[in-house]
């Protein structure tokens, strides 16, 4: 039989076993109640029918109910008919943008990790700036900056050219130059902080052991910065999936139209193709979750690697 100070023990190990937890009900309550739900109401709306007097989608919450018609058809025109070309080209899109984001950020926090010394400070600085600074307003600014008037234009004009194209009728790599210029912060910071992290030492003993600069760059520095590459790619690759505002600002036109201005349109313009656009965005979430889980399977697998 237990004593009474054994029950007290058991009571108190109990109780610890549970406060810890108990700190994340909040954040899985507030995840319950804005993505769990929207996401259920989402999908009743592609699992859903239409109203044959108002033609505008009704959801169906029961799932014994389900309609699976208008989603499959979603499916057959994302990956067969006109939206499978709006699907490619968005991952074109992200694809290029991404790999910009590499080249261009990759540098950028290499030198503020290592190399910036007393003025790193500055450059931190430089780099949340944009954060200061809505993201809609940062996108407006290159609409001034390459309208028909603007700066861009007026110094081409000084160099003497006049044959320069009109860069806000539909031009790709202007769509895609507007992404990486919006996203690149996000991909800079978990990077930055993971070449922060990196011990001198480490480095310091491969130099010992006769590496050069870069030998000690590709087998240690890159090797051990490549999760905070991971975790940057993909920050700044979810939300580019479902960016709409960004086309709309800096093109507007169809042949540069992603995913997200397409959902947009189903959603908020026609409203018979509700059910269509919950059916995509449906999609587009799957997919977005299985580059998550790539991504966490992945950090999963080096942090077994390290502690063995």
């Amino acid at each position: 039989m237990p004593t009474n100070l054994q029950a007290a023990e058991y009571e108190t190990v109990g109780q610890r076993r549970w406060i810890w937890p108990s700190f994340a009900l909040p954040g899985v309550t507030w995840l319950i109640l804005l993505f769990l739900v929207p996401f259920y109401a989402i999908f009743a709306i592609a699992m859903g029918r239409l109203d044959p007097i108002l033609n505008r989608p009704i959801p169906e919450w029961n799932p014994l109910y389900w309609q699976p018609d208008i989603f499959g058809e979603a499916l057959g025109d994302l990956f067969g008919g006109r939206i499978g070309v709006v699907a490619f080209r968005t991952v074109a899109y992200v694809f290029i943008a991404s790999t910009l984001c590499l080249i261009i950020g990759y540098p950028v926090a290499y030198f503020v990790a290592r190399r910036a010394g007393r003025w790193r400070w500055m450059w931190l600085l430089l780099i949340l700036a944009p954060f200061w600074i809505n993201y809609l307003m940062r996108m407006l600014s290159w609409v001034n900056l390459l309208g028909g008037d603007g700066q861009v234009n007026q110094f081409l004009g000084w160099l003497g050219l006049e044959n320069f194209p009109n860069w806000l009728s539909g031009h790709h790599y202007v769509v895609i130059l507007g992404l990486v210029y919006g996203y690149i912060p996000f991909f800079i910071l978990p990077l930055f902080a993971a070449l922060d992290r990196i011990d001198d030492s480490t480095l310091e003993a491969a130099r010992d052991l006769g590496a050069s600069s870069g030998q000690t760059f590709w087998r240690v520095t890159w090797p051990l910065s490549r999760n905070g590459v991971l975790g940057g790619l993909v920050i700044i690759m979810l939300p580019m999936f479902g960016d709409y505002y960004t086309p709309n600002l800096l093109s507007g036109s169809p042949r540069t139209r992603m995913i997200g201005n397409t959902i947009d349109q189903f959603i908020n313009q026609t409203t018979s193709q509700g059910s269509v656009g919950a059916a995509l965005t449906v999609v587009l979430m799957v997919f977005v979750a299985g580059l998550m889980l790539y991504y966490l399977r992945t950090i999963n697998r080096s942090t077994a690697e390290a502690r063995r």
